[in-house]
């Protein structure tokens, strides 16, 4: 029996970013016009075959060797009955008996390890729309453009103990699937099915289906904490049940109770023959496996600080510019612009990694003028700006804008002695010292310099004068 007050566990349905979907050659996305990207097979009619794609394997044997996950020796295929307007021939292709991964984990940020029952693919189902909401619609409408796309579903054992570890296991997972290049954030959906009981009910299961991002896990398994509390401080029984929830209202509603896996009536799917799983197979997709971020951040830390290597594992598209800069610049001078500068930069104009448009040979540039002292960190940190709207030859830039930095100590003198004549209750507070009145005489030198001087070389030119 547990031991925890409050047991979680997930199921995940990641869609697979390929081009087409499972079964079918239809496009997996693109035309968004309604019931448009659908076929005969996809749709389920009479006397069409379905044919595997080749691709969606691959990706699954992909995840299942990320997480170190047992590998099936054939890929089977079941059919998942049921009689829903999601599903046009009224079975779901799925996989039941023998899933293609199976015992894997998942380590979250804290270092809890996460057990992955089983990850197996399956086709996703259309899309509904309930024009009044879920429970108050006289009808729905159906989208069939997604209906057949493929989907990796990953089953957690019930090891999660507070909403806020569900949270940080989808930001985990997402990492994983990130790093493998099988899923892609902005066109592909994930979702997730929570099964969620507390110790006051008996760990009686409730399941609430088909959250979608990491803020809604959390809050819907928060509000389902609470309202299987209240319930049995009332007096009320859990039932075991299958609930949705209402982003928009913050509750979760009642559906039907919870089915067993005889409800179903699973068969392996007669017009799809085993396909076999070989050794030459794995070890071609284990070749081909790239660093994941665990591996990154062990690597990172050797190098720049915990915090530094965290954000910048964190994102493989970060990490992968982190790792083409630091062949030529000294890693942690590029771990402190990159994960201080460059990402001050992006979140100022809200740009997202997928539309970065600056690539590393512009940073490496731009990092080699500044170590070697032909631009300041001001003028650096001004290039930055620009670099990220539009990149550019960063040499040529500061070449035709006279950037280089002011290196004459004669005229960085006599403007220093300008700014003092300028300010001269400034100037005795300076001579009283007063660390202020240096910090803002060196700001007006670097204002008429335009950040081209040196602030250390400025420090040192004041403290001579006086």
């Amino acid at each position: 029996m547990f031991e925890s007050e409050i047991v979680i566990g997930l199921e995940v349905h990641a869609e697979l970013d390929t081009n087409t979907k499972l079964f079918c050659s239809c496009p997996r996305e693109g035309n968004d016009k309604r019931n448009s990207r659908v076929c005969p097979i996809c749709l389920g009619h009479p006397g069409s075959k379905p044919v595997m794609n080749k691709k969606v394997l691959d990706y699954g044997l992909r995840f299942g060797l990320a997480i170190g996950c047992n590998i099936a020796k054939s890929l089977v295929f079941s059919r998942k009955s049921y009689f829903y307007p999601d599903m046009a021939k009224n079975y779901q292709i799925t996989q039941f008996e023998i899933p293609l991964c199976s015992n894997g984990i998942i380590k979250l940020s804290s270092g809890k390890k996460i057990k992955i029952n089983r990850a197996h693919i399956e086709e996703d189902p259309a899309a509904l729309t309930h024009p009044a909401g879920i429970n108050d619609s006289a009808y729905v409408l159906v989208d069939y453009n997604r209906s057949g796309n493929p989907l990796i579903e990953i089953v957690t054992e019930p090891d999660m103990t507070s909403p806020n570890e569900a949270r940080d296991f989808m930001k985990e997972l997402i990492k994983i699937l990130n790093y493998l290049e099988i899923f892609d954030t902005d066109s592909c959906i994930i979702k997730a099915d929570a099964n969620i009981s507390i110790r006051e009910s008996g760990y009686k299961r409730v399941e609430v289906k088909n959250i979608t991002g990491f803020k809604e896990i959390e809050r819907a398994l928060m509000y389902e904490v609470e309202r299987q509390k209240q319930a049995v401080s009332e007096g009320a029984e859990i039932l075991m049940e299958t609930r949705s929830w209402d982003a928009a209202k913050g509750i979760t509603c009642s559906l039907r109770l919870k089915e067993s896996e005889e409800d179903y009536g699973y068969i392996t799917d007669p017009d799809l023959v085993p396909i076999d799983v070989s050794d030459e197979l794995i070890e071609t997709i284990k070749k081909n496996m790239p660093e994941l971020h665990h591996a990154k951040l062990d690597k990172y830390k050797k190098n720049i600080s915990e915090e530094d290597a965290k954000v910048i594992s964190s994102n493989h598209k970060l990490a992968a510019i982190y790792d083409e800069v630091c062949e030529e610049i000294d890693p942690v001078f590029a771990g402190r612009w990159i994960r201080r500068e460059l990402m001050r930069v992006m979140n100022y104009n809200k740009i997202e990694f997928e539309d970065l448009k600056i690539k590393p040979s512009h940073l490496i540039d731009l990092f080699k003028l500044i170590i070697e002292g032909s631009i300041t960190d001001s003028v650096g940190q001004k290039i930055m700006e620009k670099l990220v709207e539009e990149p550019f030859d960063v040499n040529e830039y500061v070449n035709s804008n006279s950037l280089k930095t002011i290196s004459d100590n004669s005229e960085l003198k006599k403007i220093c002695k300008q700014v003092i004549n300028e300010n001269p209750q400034a100037a005795e507070e300076l001579k009283a010292g007063n660390t202020k009145s240096l910090n803002f005489m060196v700001g007006q030198v670097m204002r008429i310099t335009k950040g081209k001087a040196d602030a250390k070389k400025l420090v040192e030119i004041f403290k001579s004068i006086f």
